[in-house]
């Protein structure tokens, strides 16, 4: 009977184990991957402010006709 309850309480321990690490590594993903969207915008938003006024007409002009 105790060797029952001791292998009973290795498979909770192992099971535990892998499931928090692929809940663990699950979350870091998203961590991450949210973090990248974030900063492209940032980056992008940075580098909107940059352009000047003159370039940034120039290059709605250029992107309308691609798009159109």
């Amino acid at each position: 009977m105790a060797l029952n309850s001791q292998k009973w309480g290795y498979v909770r321990i192992i099971t535990g184990t892998l499931l928090g690490g692929v809940l663990g590594f699950y979350v870091m993903h998203r961590v991450e991957v949210s973090y990248k969207l974030l900063r492209k915008g940032w980056e992008m938003k940075e580098n909107r402010s940059t352009v000047p006024l003159h370039q940034s007409n120039l290059l709605k002009m250029n992107t309308k006709k691609f798009i159109n």
